[in-house]
């Protein structure tokens, strides 16, 4: 049975609200930290798109107030299915910005553990926009994304992972760690985000993501600044998730 729902969330930025405006509500600011690729008409009644694996998902612009407050809605023509998005930029007097999120729409019958699953991506991605602000912020950034289904669960997926990456340790923010996934250049960088669904490393030259989905997939989802071919890095990617949890 379909069920609505709110969410909410906030963090603190050390940015100016221009800052945080253009990497929340431009095509090119939002692809440097969340998901797919991305573009934005800059008015109220423009549309807005993501495009991720070839699909395509619009949206009109319901609120365009720079660089306060933006909001977004989607949904199905006979209005049974939607998702609402509202940012608030508030700055403070010491330079950084509050940055508001009410994410609101409609969930299907595993509502609770969709819910969850929101909640848990959005600590993330708002972890991730304030490495991109803080390292990146300016720099052209591609996205790059590739999806691995029936990974399994969590215990396997990270042993799987840890093990295809060289890591002989958990990972806790902070370390200095060397990635060797075979068949790609190694990574060199830090530990910047832990949790039980991802773990990001940052490098010199982007933001190295990798998921375990709800539904027991498990993703890359990086950000790269250095001179890339996003969808060649794709297929490589795809195609080193592919071996590693067809072997496991």
């Amino acid at each position: 049975m379909p069920h609505e729902f709110e969410l909410r969330k906030e963090i603190t930025l050390d940015a100016a609200p221009e800052q945080v405006w253009e990497a929340i509500a431009t095509g090119p600011g939002i692809d440097g930290w969340f998901m797919g690729r991305n573009q934005v008409e800059p008015r109220e009644g423009g549309r807005s798109s993501m495009t991720i694996g070839g699909q395509t998902e619009e949206s009109v612009v319901t609120t365009w107030e720079p660089p306060r407050r933006f909001a977004f809605r989607a949904g199905s023509p006979d209005g049974s299915q939607w998702m609402a998005f509202e940012w608030l930029i508030e700055g403070r007097d010491d330079g950084t910005c509050v940055l508001r999120l009410v994410q609101s729409g409609v969930l299907g019958d595993d509502w609770e553990t969709e819910y969850d699953a929101l909640g848990k991506g959005w600590d993330m991605y708002l972890h991730q926009l304030a490495q991109y602000l803080g390292h990146f912020r300016g720099r052209p950034v591609a996205p790059v994304l590739a999806v691995q289904p029936g990974a399994g669960d969590a215990d396997h997926v990270w042993s799987v992972l840890s093990g295809a990456l060289g890591l002989d340790h958990p990972a806790t923010e902070g370390d200095k760690v060397r990635l060797t996934p075979e068949g790609l250049a190694p990574i060199e960088g830090v530990v910047d985000y832990v949790s039980p669904v991802a773990l990001g490393i940052r490098t010199d030259d982007g933001l190295y993501r990798f998921i375990r989905g709800f539904d027991g997939s498990v993703a890359v989802g990086h950000h790269l600044c250095s001179d890339v071919d996003p969808e060649a890095a794709e297929r490589a990617w795809q195609a080193w998730l592919s071996r590693v949890f067809e072997a496991s």
